[in-house]
């Protein structure tokens, strides 16, 4: 028994949110762009919601036979 099997279905739940989490680092850059002071602390969570979502898609692709 592998020890992450996921499902077809599930491997397309973890591709949503990895996209998902892409969108929402996406507007985080976007708003903390504008806001003077949100700079450090807005690329800070764009990058880890950028490189979480990335994980979920490698993930997704590779265990789940998405794509």
């Amino acid at each position: 028994m592998p020890l992450l099997a996921l499902t077809h279905h599930n491997g397309i739940r973890l591709a949503e949110l990895g996209f998902a989490l892409a969108a929402v680092a996406g507007g985080i850059l976007a708003f903390a762009a504008l806001a003077p002071g949100g700079r450090r602390a807005g690329n800070l969570l764009a990058g880890l919601a950028l490189a979480v979502g990335s994980v979920l898609l490698i993930v997704a692709v590779h265990w789940g036979h998405v794509g």
